[in-house]
């Protein structure tokens, strides 16, 4: 043998134990983002060795479940009427928040020496917040630890929340903004909190929160008015001694009560007794024969 096609063969081998040739999937987009209702490109290519009839799928994967998209040579019915193969890459077509999961493209080439190949691609679908949720209370007391909460569930990705007070945007901390002082309130963007540690009569006032991410616009609930004052304890002194009093003349009426003998026995069988005396009609005999008499 030429000394030319041993060298040829040499490095066939080589390429052989590296496992260059053998069959190998990948993607130029391993993270996709994608707005709800547009197109999405699910990217994937491949190469083989020697195997002339490689089998393709793809598989989607969600909270550790699987489901196929494509197998045996075709879409799966549930993505036959919204996608579209492009070689061995997925285009789907008006996307939606359920289609956010992780979808996997493997290649079996029985005859390689390497059967089996596959890479990922993660698909997020982008959404706008939806109107956040505000828990905002009427009226609270002074020096007590007030929570204002903010939530939407819609929004990915997840929401960023911001809280107005008559307006205007409110700080991260009270701290930051000399405007704010002589209040103590921390906000916390990513759970949607607006916290009093404690509240003062200056933070009285009309309070809002806004929702918002990347896609779309904003949201905003609606503002409520919330009121702080002070514990009236001459209000509740009044009420106490009022509610003692009405307790007090209860009392020393049932007192009187038992004392005269209105919840006796033999009171109430005497009552009786007197009312069926006065109840009872006289006898017919009775009037005749006093009617005799008289005359």
């Amino acid at each position: 043998m030429a000394t030319g096609q041993v060298a040829f063969l040499g490095f066939l081998l080589g390429c052989y134990c590296d496992g260059a040739l053998a069959v190998e999937v990948k993607t130029n987009f391993p993270s996709v983002e994608a707005k709800e209702h547009e197109d999405a490109l699910l990217h994937c290519n491949y190469t083989v060795e020697v195997d002339p009839n490689p089998r393709l799928e793809w598989k989607k994967i969600l909270k550790n479940e699987v489901s196929f998209v494509y197998y045996e040579g075709q879409l799966l019915q549930r993505y036959f009427s919204r996608a579209k193969m492009d070689g061995a890459s997925i285009r789907l077509r008006n996307v939606t928040r359920k289609d956010t999961a992780e979808y996997r493209c493997e290649v079996s080439a029985g005859m390689d020496s390497k059967v089996l190949g596959e890479t990922t691609v993660k698909l997020t679908v982008l959404v706008p917040p939806a109107v956040p949720m505000c828990e905002i209370p009427s009226s609270v007391l002074t020096g007590t630890v007030v929570e204002l909460t903010c939530k939407e569930n819609e929004g990915t990705p997840l929401s960023e929340y911001h809280w107005y007070k008559d307006g205007i945007l409110l700080p991260h901390k009270a701290s930051n903004d000399p405007r704010f002082k002589n209040v103590s309130f921390t906000v916390n963007k990513q759970t949607g909190t607006l916290q009093f540690n404690p509240a003062y009569s200056e933070d009285t006032g009309k309070y809002s929160c806004s929702a918002e991410n990347k896609v779309g616009k904003s949201q905003q609930c609606t503002a409520k008015y919330m009121q702080v004052g002070y514990l009236h304890v001459g209000g509740i002194v009044i009420s106490v001694v009022v509610v003692a009093m009405v307790i007090a003349v209860c009392g020393l009426g049932v007192c009187y009560a038992q004392r005269r003998g209105y919840f006796s026995k033999e009171h109430s069988m005497h009552r009786k007794s007197t009312s069926e005396y006065k109840a009872a009609p006289e006898n017919e005999n009775d009037f005749q024969h006093k009617k005799s008499f008289v005359v």
